[in-house]
């Protein structure tokens, strides 16, 4: 017994130095507006148009050696969406559409990323738009250069899913169900 009480410090240090070598297994970075873009795109009338959020930030906990353990809240200011044709923008905060008032932001919220090799992941979370909370999976890849985690890509949605249309926009007949969402963002460390 006295022999493996003094391996003890030893096994102690060892263990130590072990731990102190060890790379994180993750890293917190805060997403804002201006740092990239947070679009969608869509068909009016047979013409495609896109647009884009101005306003919206989060966090992302991530890191490529455990993506499983990775955490995301990107929430989304509603009242910034322009697509630069004023009657569309005039009606997007309207009841029909966003209803703002009541709903004035969305909520990605990521549960984990699955690896897809290389930078490619899936982003799974729930996506809540107007009150209406959906599972979703974002295909995006992920970057990482020092303080900078980079983010890009592209997802569908139909919209009725989410209430967004309604009354006499609900059937698609003027405006396609399916949207497209893209993502291009930068988050910094922090």
């Amino acid at each position: 017994m006295k022999v493996a009480h003094k391996f003890l410090p030893v096994a102690v240090a060892i263990v130590g130095a072990l731990a102190l070598s060890a790379p994180a297994f993750a890293a917190d970075w805060k997403v804002k507006a201006g740092d990239g873009a947070l679009g969608f795109s869509g068909t009016q009338t047979g013409k495609a148009f896109s647009g884009h959020f101005g306003k919206y930030d989060g966090s992302i906990t991530f890191d490529p050696a455990h993506p499983e353990a990775g955490r995301a809240k990107i929430t989304v200011d509603m009242t910034s969406a322009t697509t630069g044709d004023s009657q569309r923008d005039g009606a997007l905060p309207g009841h029909d559409w966003f209803d703002v008032k009541a709903f004035p932001t969305a909520v990605f919220d990521v549960k984990d990323f699955k690896a897809k090799g290389g930078d490619a992941y899936d982003a799974e979370g729930t996506l809540t738009i107007k009150g209406v909370s959906k599972a979703v999976v974002l295909p995006l890849t992920i970057d990482i250069s020092g303080d900078a985690l980079h983010a890009k890509g592209h997802l569908q949605l139909v919209r009725s899913t989410f209430s967004v249309g309604t009354g006499p926009w609900a059937s698609g007949q003027w405006v396609a169900l399916e949207v497209g969402v893209d993502v291009d963002v930068t988050a910094h460390g922090g």
